[in-house]
């Protein structure tokens, strides 16, 4: 006999699969829930538990996704792209882009090409990095592994048609003020993200995390406003494009082991202890005066 959580699960696979064959509707909440057999409410309060966001937002994601194809592969105009993907005008595309994407989809199709990137390689305690900046902010700070050919395609990939520069310039080094314990500075560091709603807002959770402190991925899913979605937090972590200042090494399992970390299980084990040390160091300062 089925579980209750099996039975919600195969509802919310059903839904997914129906709003993945129909997004070019714009089917509405009322009609994906009429889908599972579930009241509009129940059907919206279980899908964001189950996926981490509303089957509204997921909508607009998929809507996003086609047409960022679309635009990507097939040169399509903006306006037939507006049309196959659903919505009513070039208008709509737009808003959905900006809200989804925190660009365009003019910008989207020519890859950031009004986009100026400063870049540059640095040392830290646990490897080398490479740190890019556009005006607003860090946009993207990666280990290097020693390779920097390999970091800049990294880079390159996200902003193919960006103009960049390698320069260091007073927006990466305040950043890296972070590894020299100056945790003073912290408000001066500026980060210009792209990303969902969603992965926003669990990497705006994560900066709360204070440095030498740890949390598990169910208890920052429900600081996020998302309890029981610890799988899709997990996920966004996974793809956080700023290694260090957005602390993902800060998030460890129920269990208390550390778990798995993008650049290396054994560098994340060595952030902790390093930052653990130096947040008593600070402390103990701090009593002494």
């Amino acid at each position: 006999m089925e579980t209750q959580q099996e039975i919600d699960y195969k509802r919310i696979a059903a839904s997914i699969e129906f709003l993945k064959n129909n997004f070019k509707n714009q089917p509405g909440l009322d009609e994906a829930a009429e889908h599972v057999h579930l009241s509009p409410f129940h059907f919206q309060r279980m899908f964001q538990q189950w996926a981490g966001v509303t089957p509204k937002r997921f909508l607009q994601y998929l809507s996003v996704e086609h047409a960022k194809a679309m635009l990507k592969n097939t040169g399509a105009t903006l306006a037939d792209t507006a049309f196959e993907t659903g919505l009513s005008g070039t208008g709509r595309l737009h808003d959905l882009f900006v809200k989804v994407e925190g660009m365009t989809p003019g910008e989207y199709k020519n890859g950031g090409e009004s986009l100026a990137i400063n870049y540059s390689f640095a040392e830290s305690p646990f490897g080398d990095l490479i740190v890019a900046s556009t005006a607003k902010g860090i946009c993207y700070m990666v280990f290097s592994e020693d390779d920097r050919d390999v970091a800049f395609n990294g880079l390159l990939r996200n902003y193919p048609n960006a103009k960049y520069t390698q320069i260091v310039d007073s927006i990466q080094q305040n950043a890296l003020f972070i590894f020299n314990q100056d945790w003073s500075k912290l408000s001066q560091i500026k980060l210009h993200l792209k990303g969902t709603p969603f992965q926003l807002k669990v990497w705006e959770t994560l900066l709360k995390v204070p440095a030498g402190g740890l949390t598990t991925y169910s208890s920052l899913a429900q600081h996020a406003g998302h309890a029981g979605a610890s799988r899709a937090v997990g996920t966004a972590i996974g793809n956080n494009p700023v290694a260090f200042l957005i602390p993902c090494h800060r998030v460890i399992k129920s269990t208390g082991e550390t778990g798995q970390y993008h650049w290396g299980a054994v560098r994340k084990q060595a952030i902790i202890g390093w930052e653990a040390v130096r947040a008593l160091e600070e402390n103990f300062n701090h009593a002494k005066s």
